[in-house]
C-alpha cells in the first residue's frame, strides 16, 4: 500500500549526477525527504527506509542484489537491462524514462543523415589532402528511411524527419497504422523493408527478440548505398557481420552509438572498420530537468495507484 499523500515520503536517488537530481527534486517537490548518493555503501544504509528509488539502473541493480527493494523505482535511463537480470526481483513497480528523448534523438539522427547526404566527412578528407571536391550532393527528399522501433522515440524521430520529404517506413513488434509512417510492419518483415532503405536506423530496446537481428544475412539484403545507424542497443548487432559488410561494400557506412561492451575495448574491430563512426553512447543523454518532471508526474500517479508513464512489463522487458 502506498503512503498517504500527506505522509512525508523518503526518496532514494542513486545517480552519478545525484546532487543535481536532488536539487531539482527538492525544488519541484519540497515535501519529499531526499537522500542522494552514487556510493553503494551509502545507499545501502538508506535504501530500506526509502520506498521510492530514482536513479540509474546499473547502480540500483547492485542495490537490489543486497536484498532490499523499493515499492516503486523510476529509472533515469530509457534502457533498463541491468534491472531485468534473472537473479533480481520483479515484485515492485518499475518505470523507465520515456517521452524525454525524442527531440535529442531526432537531432542526432538528422545530423548524421545530413552529414552523410552532404558528404561532410569526404569533404573533410579532401581538404586534408588539398583535393578539390565539387561533387553535387543529393537531397534527403525522396530518400527512404526505415526506423526499426516505432515507440515513443522512434515516432518522435519520424515526425522530425517528415517535413524533409522522406519516405518513412517502420518496424514494430506487430504491424500497425501509425502516421507519419507510410507503413509499419512486424519484425519478421525487417529483411524485406531493409532492402528498400537508404537509411536503416535501429532504435529497438534490448529484448530476447531483438538480439543479433542485424546479422550477415540482413546486411547482405541492404543497398550498398545504405547508411546504418544504431542508437538502440549494441546487442542487436552481430559485430563481425557489420564489419564484414563494410569491408565488402555491402553498406555505404555505419554510425554506431551503442556497443555490446562499453566502453569499447581496445582492439575491437569497430575501432578501425572502414566508414564506421563511433559516437560513444551520446545520442540522447538524459536531461535531469525533464526526468525530474517525469518523476514528479509519476509520483502523483503512484500515490493514486494509477498506471505509471513508462511502466515496465517485466515479461516483455520494456
Amino acid at each position: 500500500m502506498n503512503p498517504p499523500a500527506d505522509t512525508p515520503l523518503r526518496v532514494l536517488i542513486a545517480e552519478g549526477e545525484h546532487r543535481r537530481y536532488a536539487a531539482l527534486l527538492r525544488e519541484q517537490a519540497p515535501e519529499l525527504e531526499v537522500f542522494a548518493s552514487d556510493q553503494l555503501i551509502d545507499l545501502q544504509h538508506q535504501a530500506s527506509t526509502c520506498p521510492v528509488w530514482l536513479g540509474q539502473p546499473d547502480l540500483l541493480a547492485a542495490l537490489l542484489r543486497q536484498g532490499v527493494r523499493p515499492h516503486w523505482l523510476q529509472s533515469t535511463w530509457a534502457g533498463i537491462t541491468p534491472l531485468l537480470a534473472a537473479d533480481l526481483p520483479s515484485d515492485y513497480r518499475l518505470s523507465r524514462a520515456v517521452s524525454i528523448f525524442g527531440q535529442v534523438m531526432a537531432e542526432y539522427v538528422l545530423g548524421h543523415l545530413l552529414a552523410h547526404q552532404r558528404q561532410l566527412f569526404a569533404r573533410l578528407a579532401a581538404q586534408v589532402e588539398q583535393r578539390w571536391d565539387n561533387r553535387a550532393p543529393q537531397s534527403l527528399a525522396g530518400r527512404t528511411v526505415l526506423i526499426v522501433g516505432t515507440g515513443d522515440i522512434g515516432l518522435s524521430v519520424a515526425r522530425f524527419l517528415a517535413p524533409f520529404g522522406m519516405q518513412l517506413l517502420g518496424i514494430a513488434s506487430s504491424p500497425r497504422h501509425l502516421p507519419p509512417f507510410r507503413q509499419v510492419a512486424g519484425l519478421d518483415e525487417l529483411p524485406s523493408l531493409a532492402a528498400e532503405a537508404d537509411y536503416l536506423i535501429n532504435l529497438l530496446p534490448d529484448t530476447s527478440a531483438t538480439r543479433d537481428i542485424y546479422d550477415a544475412e540482413l546486411f547482405a539484403a541492404c543497398k550498398p548505398s545504405a547508411l546504418f545507424i544504431n542508437a538502440g542497443r549494441g546487442v542487436a548487432v552481430v559485430d563481425q557481420a557489420l564489419v564484414s559488410a563494410l569491408q565488402q561494400g555491402q553498406l555505404a557506412g555505419a554510425v554506431i552509438d551503442v556497443c555490446r561492451v562499453e566502453p569499447l575495448p581496445a582492439g575491437h574491430p569497430f575501432w578501425d572498420a572502414p566508414r564506421l563512426l563511433l559516437t560513444g553512447h551520446s545520442a540522447a543523454p538524459t536531461d535531469p530537468r525533464l526526468l525530474v518532471q517525469l518523476f514528479v508526474d509519476n509520483l502523483q500517479r503512484w500515490r493514486a495507484g494509477e498506471a505509471l508513464v513508462g511502466q515496465v512489463d517485466f515479461t516483455r522487458g520494456y
